[in-house]
């Protein structure tokens, strides 16, 4: 078995995914690398198929219709042999110094027969057209270098999540959680790290800057222009979100804390971008997915309606959409997100 699987969805990525294949590449030669090509229409399937060629224990080229990013994290689960799984895309990297802390700890979990179920690190945004980062830590969160509970888990600040980036799951706990991804939807990285955590018992945090996270390209789903196009699919998350995880039956507290906190953020999210690009029927859809919550759980919709983000996000009157809005974009900058 593999010490871990890295899942690399690529869609047209020919031109920057050999950066990141190679970053997974200098981990070790106890990983496995899984370059899905989801239909890609460039030299995507060719490079993958070059690069399983030239390391055939380690790197397996996946072909498949185009399905969307969920599609392509689906097809590198099915296809994982790793204890852990780890998701990267495309157009991201590994910092190699900061995976030698990672592997060393996630090859001594080889040797257990219950080995910690969520690993979390570091993840920077990699402004590279602004030559600027910005790191998103969690140590004033989480122990660090210790195996914890949900019970020794902090406060997290404004803004400070579990996303994609810092996480690495292991492998059958995402299978026994029944992780399937939405295709061809966006922002499908809410559901992989939302959904499998109630199923999480034991964690580890390391404070080293892991994952790279490239902003910059204007196509990207980050993007707030593309954010406000589609917005039908950040709705449909959510309410997969609402769907697959009852808050209220979790029983400890902070993670049910935290899980609330994390459907509130994207409840914040489609109020504000709904508000923000105020087309026809946007009153509508915004109306139809709170009336959406509280139809699922009167008691999560009363508690995460009431919440300080949600009341700013919902001001009443067109003076109360623009203060909405531009309290967003002050956040935008305190923040540093996107």
């Amino acid at each position: 078995m593999k010490t871990i699987t890295f899942a690399v969805p690529c869609y047209n990525s020919a031109e920057y995914m050999d950066a990141c294949i190679e970053s997974l590449l200098a981990v070790g030669d106890d990983v496995e690398v899984i370059i899905v090509n989801d239909g890609s229409s460039d030299g995507t399937a060719a490079k993958a198929d070059s690069w399983q060629e030239r390391y055939p224990d380690i790197v397996c080229a996946v072909h498949q219709e185009n399905g969307g990013h969920g599609a392509a994290v689906n097809a590198g689960l099915e296809h994982a042999h790793g204890r852990y799984f780890k998701v990267v895309d495309s157009d991201d990297w590994l910092d190699v110094e900061a995976m030698a802390e990672v592997m060393g700890y996630l090859r001594e979990q080889m040797e257990y027969a219950d080995p910690t179920d969520l690993v979390i690190a570091n993840y920077v945004y990699e402004k590279v057209h602004e030559n600027a980062r910005t790191v998103m830590r969690y140590k004033n969160v989480f122990p660090v270098a210790q195996e914890f509970t949900w019970d020794d888990v902090g406060t997290f600040n404004p803004s400070q999540y579990l996303l994609m980036h810092s996480v690495i799951y292991r492998t059958d706990l995402l299978r026994d959680a029944g992780l399937e991804l939405p295709r061809h939807c966006f922002y499908v990285d809410n559901i992989f790290v939302y959904q499998p955590l109630p199923c999480v018992q034991t964690l580890y945090y390391l404070d080293v800057d892991m994952y790279r996270y490239f902003i910059g390209r204007e196509d990207q789903s980050v993007n707030e222009s593309v954010m406000l196009g589609r917005l039908d699919q950040q709705l449909r998350v959510t309410r997969i979100m609402i769907d697959t995880v009852d808050v209220e039956a979790i029983e400890n507290k902070r993670l049910r804390h935290y899980m609330e906190n994390y459907l509130s953020m994207m409840m914040t999210i489609c109020s504000i971008f709904l508000r923000m690009r105020n087309q026809p029927g946007d009153k509508e859809a915004l109306d139809g997915i709170w009336e959406y919550l509280r139809d699922a759980d009167p008691a999560l919709y009363r508690r995460v309606r009431l919440k300080v983000l949600n009341l700013g996000a919902n001001l009443p009157t067109e003076l109360g959409r623009r203060i909405g809005i531009g309290g967003y974009h002050v956040a935008q900058r305190i923040f540093k997100f996107n």
